[in-house]
């Protein structure tokens, strides 16, 4: 529901969360701070770091042929974990980015660096919030539970990225798509090329929206020496962002035809499943001809607008493994 215009801003509002969210209008006062430090009120990440789990669930049922049981629990037990990583991994980045974000006009309204919380208070709360996603974690395979602790290796090196690479993007391409090989393996156990093929894709995902969601923050991470790719780029960002677009097309589409690679069945769920790549990259496209990359507020509608890219996969995948 939008907010109305003749409203205050409630206290503590984070720049660009969503306006009228459930965090700033609904949830107990007490609990705002760290429901922001989660980026609760910004819920786009959620579904970035979510969607490569169920692409790799997907797919991993396509291998198989047909859905299980299990694959119910490992579906909403990735969208509980993923709400819960993300909101550990944004109180890390928080945490080391503490000082750069008050520089930055976009992120000084954070909490940490707007003083709603304390260092120590969000470390707490870090740990809180990793300990119940590990918790969920315990209840998958062993071998998903490895490569869930794997996982903090590139959510712990990524805040830093910034400050040594003009490639953070690709540490966050790490970090957000482990995701597809985990519930992968969640679901049958080891690892398939087919995964690791859906990983790669997924980070080229990750640098065409994380390059224009950067163009936000461009004049401000200059002025204080963050590197991006989008100040990389900076006028080339349309080509870079075609590169990126046809790979990841191109390596979703490889994935598919790995995963189901000699199986038996109707063809037309390979050619359903085959239609969800350049669905995908269909959506990428129509983002690049609405892109302004000096235009703030288009920047973050197509950022956000990668939720929906990445879903157009997966009801493709869906679609296949019930055909």
């Amino acid at each position: 529901m939008p907010q109305n215009p003749q409203m205050p801003e409630p206290a503590g509002q984070v720049s660009d969360a969503v306006r009228g969210n459930w965090v700033d209008h609904l949830a107990p006062a007490w609990s705002r701070p760290y429901l922001r430090l989660s980026r609760a009120d910004r819920p786009i990440g959620t579904w970035l770091l979510l969607l490569p789990c169920w692409w790799g669930l997907g797919l991993a049922i396509l291998h198989d042929g047909q859905p299980r049981l299990v694959d119910l629990w490992i579906f909403v037990g990735c969208g509980f974990g993923a709400w819960l990583m993300r909101g550990a991994g944004c109180t890390w980045n928080d945490i080391t980015d503490r000082n750069i974000d008050g520089s930055v006009e976009r992120t000084r309204s954070r909490p940490i660096p707007s003083g709603q919380v304390s260092v120590k208070q969000a470390a707490a709360y870090m740990a809180l919030q990793a300990l119940i996603a590990f918790a969920i974690l315990l209840t998958f395979n062993r071998a998903a539970i490895v490569m869930g602790i794997i996982a903090l290796i590139p959510v712990a090196i990524y805040p830093f990225a910034k400050r040594f690479t003009w490639w953070p993007q690709v540490f966050l391409g790490l970090a957000f798509n482990w995701g597809a090989l985990l519930a992968w393996v969640a679901h049958t156990g080891s690892l398939h090329p087919a995964a690791v093929v859906l990983y790669l894709c997924g980070i080229a995902w990750t640098l065409f929206y994380d390059t224009i969601y950067a163009h936000q923050d461009k004049e401000d991470d200059a002025l204080i020496g963050v590197k991006s790719t989008a100040r990389l780029f900076a006028d080339q960002t349309p080509q870079w962002l075609k590169r990126f677009l046809v790979l990841a097309v191109v390596l979703m589409t490889v994935a598919v035809l790995l995963a189901m690679a000699g199986r038996s069945g109707s063809p037309f769920a390979v050619l359903l499943a085959l239609l969800g790549p350049w669905a995908f990259g269909a959506h990428m496209v129509w983002q690049l001809r609405q892109l302004n990359t000096e235009d703030h507020a288009i920047c973050l509608k197509l950022f956000r607008a990668n939720r929906d890219a990445g879903l157009i996969p997966l009801l493709f995948f869906a679609g296949a493994a019930f055909v």
